[in-house]
């Protein structure tokens, strides 16, 4: 299909609108040609993954996160910040972000993460006493476990169904029920996440002062890597693709990117 036709549908997956002031979604690096038949998706673009996407013939990269955030001064193959794009570049590959509007919108990371958490009843952070909907939807999400339990045992269910290496913090044996979510580094949606009622806020990185600030509202914390809380964002974002394509019966393949790895492990 062609890219002046994909673009408006990766659009309407996620919002331009819905993305924050700083940030800088969209068509970042524009392909050699305009027959798009092969996409790969990943969390970022490294030059591992941009190194994928040339062996697999894709002609465009979708990633969460952006390549530029600030402007770039020079493009260099030996700066491990531009030697994705100049990779890409090289290739004549193209590179579509959508990062915080992918964050607020329905079916994007805060959704897919409270799926993966097996919570119910799921609503906007900012609005829950209202159901989801177009107009609630925004970044971070608050819902229900199917039953009571404690933090200590939430925070190992967590480790378990993201993969991750977690902490937490608060009292181990409080009773959890309503959890909020903030996919990535969501810290500072503490007292947000305590005004919504939340038992605990999960999120990928949480600051010390953050962390204080949650023991003194009573609130839970657990903290389970920016990349695991993220990543389960890349299954639900092609299959919407691929419906809206498989809709206007257009056809493309769709990859996850296999070469990308969490940056920080546990040992």
């Amino acid at each position: 299909m062609k890219l002046l036709e994909l673009l408006p549908m990766l659009e309407r997956i996620a919002p331009k609108a819905l993305a924050e002031e700083w940030d800088n979604p969209g068509l970042l690096i524009e392909p050699a040609g305009d027959e798009i038949t092969r996409i790969l998706a990943a969390l970022d673009c490294t030059e591992a993954v941009a190194k994928e996407a040339e062996e697999a013939g894709a002609q465009l990269v979708l990633t969460h996160h952006p390549l530029f955030f600030k402007p770039v001064r020079r493009i260099w193959r030996s700066d491990p910040d531009t030697a994705p794009a100049y990779r890409l570049i090289q290739s004549g590959i193209g590179l579509y972000a959508a990062h915080t509007n992918l964050d607020s919108a329905l079916s994007g990371v805060n959704d897919a993460l409270a799926k993966t958490l097996g919570l119910t009843d799921v609503r906007a952070l900012f609005a829950p006493e209202l159901p989801l909907s177009p107009e609630t939807q925004g970044i971070g999400r608050v819902g229900l476990l199917p039953r009571v339990t404690t933090l200590y045992a939430f925070a190992r269910d967590v480790r378990e169904r993201l993969g991750a290496a977690v902490r937490f913090g608060g009292d181990p044996e409080a009773a959890v029920l309503r959890v909020a979510v903030v996919g990535g580094s969501g810290g500072e949606y503490v007292t947000q996440a305590h005004a919504a009622r939340a038992d605990v806020l999960v999120t990928g990185e949480i600051r010390h002062h953050e962390a204080l600030r949650a023991a003194a509202l009573g609130i839970g914390v657990v903290e389970a890597g920016h990349y695991e809380t993220e990543r389960v964002v890349l299954a639900p974002w092609i299959a919407g693709l691929q419906a809206a394509l498989e809709e206007i019966q257009y056809k493309a393949d769709l990859l996850t990117a296999q070469s990308e790895r969490a940056p920080l492990m546990a040992p």
